[in-house]
């Protein structure tokens, strides 16, 4: 009998219980260790296949998979214990069907704690599939790990849990930003003002459910490394840092410094984990309240600044309160005609990040904003149901006030705004219910509804409406949409996830969704839809095939129309195909092959494009301590709208993803050399050729020549 069908075996006579499992896991070959050695051995998570494997879109670059390698990476560190963590804690992940979760919590009171991560074996709907992807971010530990381990000072002094990375990035050849500066009708044209190198500093310390401390620093390419306290500037241009407690006894979280929050479906609060649609057409549909997380990412935008806090009321409720003040990019203007009612405004938010130019420095920091508000919830006895109420407040030092252009007619203008939500959650046998609804200032309203039901032991099934009102307006909310902001909108999404025999699994879903006012590129009210259709098969637990096909019918005003008063509103019908193949054929080498296109048409009338990728990817151990990685790949694509999206491995904490059109080849090599147990290197070369070209890229990114390349190294040193 294999150990698998004799740990579920065990798993079902419960009468053997603590003692008896205890015994049936020493028995299998010594595989369990006394005290708290009873844990697999835990492995490096490959978030590059687990991106690909649940949330890869075709075509996107909306989705901040910074921010989701962070979370990942923050899971990986700080491990989630199995034998303590709710419904909201294993939600999180994004990896766990609500019938395995459910089936994991029933496990757990009926035969107790579990004894090691060999035993996820025994319980129910966890197949060798699902614990290989978890492995990486939970772990089982009997008590509180962090009894009587002293002093907090002396817990994060002698916390093994902590690194200090370094990086330098910088593209080889020269660029227009950085020669000198010539003339244009008498006037010189912008140019960068900082160097072109990209340098990185950051720290952390962290302990899972105790403490988190971190700093990081940054300075993009082509920003000025100065000393400016009256622009806010301390050397590098963006500084983040936080300070992070938890588990004291009611005070369940208190955060210092950069923060994120998520609540609800983060229709008003939203943070870490939201990829929208994807491969994945089930669990990542729902969001999980986590409440007050830790920011050590390095986007710009996504954040807090100030103070939050947990406090738990009683046994069922718990009370959360934060406050943020920080300075946003924005696009200053004077008032010029009588029209305007302010004197001073601000015309748009900016979210690139980048202050390169005097242009980009002038909008630096220029708008002050202030945050705060608090969520209440409920948790019922069995876990089973839980409530939210949430309001958020936000005041502008100055007025926001968006172009006169008709898409913009109900926009948010005016310094301070309110709103006020309530979100909720049920599990009932099968089925999870979920929702969440909000109302802002100026009576708009948003709200989304859904299920996910398992149809049996293979089948799993999702349902989601949404609607966000053309005057619901929320900055740090993003729930699943279809444009970049929940405004604008009405949708229907149906998915489906079937695993007809072990080692298949057939994923699809249907998104029909409606815009009841115009949008940018499209200057009438609209209509489209959005489908995909997955097939994967999972040879061995380190081998994946699948084969992806999506459409998209979206609409846009037609290009052969815009120059006229009101263009024509058309469709453009986009077909993409992703075929993807990961193997491990011996414990050193892994081989990576990916081929995607699309074809795209904006109108009947029009011609097809079309763009393609093919690559083959490589990773070799060596040896012990040294790991290669390479690349190859070939594109062609017809312009910018049939672009390819290329997933790329990178070093630690670094995200690639080039969109890449016209036609050349792309290639890269990974350097990881581990010294000894503090000191890990990593050295990164890219590079791509175009043919039938002079220049790549555009603007103050031009390069003459038909190459572009890339160096990246990075230092990780662990305490």
């Amino acid at each position: 009998m294999s150990r698998a069908a004799f740990l579920l075996g065990a798993g079902r006579r419960h009468a053997f219980g603590w003692v008896g499992r205890a015994v049936l896991l020493l028995c299998l070959g010594g595989l369990v260790r006394p005290a708290g050695a009873q844990e697999l051995p835990r492995r490096a998570p490959d978030l590059d296949r687990l991106t690909q494997e649940l949330f890869a879109e075709i075509q996107s670059d909306q989705v901040p998979y910074e921010d989701l390698y962070e979370t990942l990476l923050q899971y990986y560190q700080t491990p989630i214990n199995l034998n303590a963590a709710g419904r909201e804690e294993l939600r999180a992940l994004l990896l766990l069907s609500e019938a395995q979760i459910s089936s994991l919590l029933k496990h757990r009171t009926d035969t107790g704690p579990l004894l090691s991560l060999y035993e996820l074996q025994a319980v129910p709907g966890w197949d060798q599939r699902t614990i290989y992807r978890v492995l990486p971010f939970v772990t089982v530990q009997a008590d509180d790990p962090n009894r009587a381990r002293g002093p907090l000072w002396q817990r994060i002094r002698q916390e093994a849990n902590n690194a200090l990375f370094v990086r330098y990035e910088r593209v080889l050849q020269a660029r227009k930003g950085y020669t000198a500066a010539d003339t244009f009708q008498g006037r010189p044209t912008s140019r960068y003002l900082g160097s072109p190198d990209k340098l990185l500093v950051r720290y952390r310390v962290s302990h899972a459910h105790d403490f988190s401390l971190g700093f990081a620093a940054e300075k993009d390419a082509g920003e000025a490394f100065a000393w400016r306290p009256r622009q806010g500037q301390y050397g590098a241009d963006f500084w983040s840092a936080h300070f992070f407690l938890q588990e004291r006894g009611r005070l369940k979280a208190l955060a210092l410094g950069d923060y994120q929050l998520q609540f609800g479906q983060g229709l008003l609060l939203s943070s870490g984990l939201a990829v929208g649609k994807g491969a994945e057409t089930i669990t990542s549909l729902r969001r999980s309240s986590v409440g007050v997380r830790p920011y050590s990412a390095l986007l710009e935008n996504t954040f807090f600044r100030g103070a939050a806090a947990t406090y738990q009321l009683s046994s069922r409720w718990e009370a959360t309160a934060f406050a943020s003040h920080k300075r946003v990019d924005a696009n200053l203007q004077q008032r010029t005609d009588s029209l305007t009612q302010y004197d001073e405004f601000g015309s748009s938010l900016l979210y690139t990040g980048f202050h390169r130019t005097a242009a980009e420095l002038a909008d630096r920091h220029a708008l002050q904003e202030s945050v705060a508000g608090g969520n209440l919830g409920y948790l019922s006895h069995d876990g089973n149901l839980a409530l939210g109420f949430t309001a958020v407040g936000t005041h502008y030092g100055t007025p926001l006030l968006k172009r006169a252009e008709p898409y913009n007619r109900f926009e948010f203008s005016g310094q301070n705004k309110l709103a006020l939500g309530a979100h909720y959650s049920y599990v009932w046998r099968n089925l999870l219910l979920f929702g969440e609804v909000a109302r802002t200032t100026g009576g708009g309203l948003g709200g989304l509804n859904g299920l996910l039901a398992s149809l049996g032991p293979r089948i799993d099934a999702a349902v989601l409406l949404r609607h966000y009102d053309v005057n619901f307006h929320t900055i740090y909310g993003n729930a699943l949409s279809e444009n970049s902001r929940n405004i604008n909108e009405s949708g229907l999404y149906l998915g489906l996830k079937v695993r007809p025999m072990v080692r298949w699994e057939l994923s699809a879903y249907f998104d029909q969704f409606w815009f009841p006012w115009l949008r940018y590129r499209v200057g009438a009210p609209s209509r489209g839809n959005d489908a995909l259709l997955r097939l994967a098969f999972t040879p061995a637990k380190t081998s994946l095939l699948y084969a992806q096909y999506r459409v998209r019918l979206k609409p846009r005003d037609l290009s052969s129309s815009l120059g006229r008063p009101v263009p024509l509103p058309g469709q453009q019908l986009r077909h993409s195909l992703l075929v993807y193949y990961d193997t491990q054929p011996t414990p050193r080498l892994g081989l990576r092959t990916r081929l995607q296109a699309s074809r795209l048409r904006d109108d009947d009338n029009l011609p097809w494009r079309s763009g393609y990728a093919l690559s083959q990817d490589a990773s070799v151990q060596v040896a012990r301590r040294v790991q290669l990685t390479a690349r190859y790949a070939v594109f062609d694509a017809d312009d910018y709208d049939t672009r390819q999206y290329l997933f790329e491995q990178d070093v630690l904490y670094a995200v690639s993803i080039p969109a890449l059109y016209g036609q050349g080849t792309r290639a890269y090599a990974i350097t990881q050399v581990t010294l000894n147990k503090h000191f890990t290197f990593w050295l990164r070369y890219a590079d791509t050729h175009y043919r039938h070209q002079t220049t790549v890229g555009s603007g103050l990114e031009e390069i003459q020549g038909n190459a572009r390349s890339e160096i990246k190294l990075q230092m990780r040193y662990k305490l």
